[in-house]
């Protein structure tokens, strides 16, 4: 495997009217090719500030990132999926799917047909015409997925997309995109809260310390894949979330302390 994402001493901080405020403290990353890596922290940690800058929405204030391009042309470096949807409201399901390829000059015929192929592999492909208010929350986040998925991007970034479902939708979205993954093996970096989602989707889990966020520490997943919800009954699995827990714990009452 070779290296996609490196972050080397990544540093953010914010003038505020109290001071600086750091977001950020000398984190570190490596992500190789094809892998499926969660980020994990208590709230406010930086997880989110991170993905934005791997994301190009916001700079680093130091500290250096790499993404190395693919072979391809005209293929897009990376797509983001946030916890919000961010879809148009305007835009029928399928138009919303195919827009990032409109936005890259593909035609019309060519863009709706990867959309509808997307739609039909999130289960969607019945809804195609329908508009985002006529859909649940559910339903809305598959086709932040799909249309990520659709603009073939190299890197899949992932900012808490299932941490406003419902348990039993997050539970069937969880085992979509594994599904999805096993297909298309993506390089995905995916922020969430929950250690069992991150167990159960990672090849390896890294910690952020409570505010400002530096690296804690980094687990590799050795579960087998492909994998199912049903893994999370499995003894190897219990033991890698408690791990994690044990070492996530401190962070979790520092995070806590620090809002009082």
């Amino acid at each position: 495997m070779t290296t996609k994402i490196t972050a080397n001493a990544v540093n953010k901080s914010y003038d505020t009217p109290r001071g600086e405020l750091v977001a950020l403290q000398n984190f570190n990353l490596d992500v190789q090719e094809g892998e499926f890596v969660c980020i994990v922290g208590p709230s406010g940690c930086g997880k989110s500030t991170f993905l934005r800058i791997l994301a190009g929405l916001e700079a680093q204030s130091s500290g250096q990132i790499t993404i190395v391009p693919g072979k391809e042309p005209g293929k897009p470096l990376n797509n983001v999926v946030f916890q919000d949807y961010a879809i148009f409201p305007w835009k029928t399901v399928i138009d919303n799917v195919a827009f990032g390829l409109e936005m890259r000059g593909i035609p019309k015929k060519e863009r709706l047909a990867v959309a509808r192929r997307w739609l039909e592999r999130v289960g969607l492909g019945r809804f195609a015409q329908y508009y985002p208010h006529q859909i649940s929350g559910g339903m809305k986040q598959r086709v932040s997925i799909a249309r990520a998925l659709a603009n073939d991007p190299e890197v899949l970034l992932m900012d808490e997309p299932l941490g406003a479902l419902d348990a039993q939708t997050r539970a069937v979205l969880q085992e979509e995109l594994l599904r999805i993954w096993e297909e298309t093996r993506k390089t995905v970096v995916y922020i969430t809260h929950s250690i069992d989602e991150a167990v159960l989707l990672g090849d390896k889990v890294v910690l952020m310390t409570a505010h400002p966020g530096t690296n804690k520490a980094t687990f590799e997943v050795a579960i087998p894949r492909p994998r199912t919800l049903a893994v999370q009954s499995s003894r190897a699995f219990r033991e890698l979330t408690l791990a994690i827990w044990e070492s996530l714990k401190d962070e979790v009452m520092r995070a806590m302390e620090a809002q009082r």
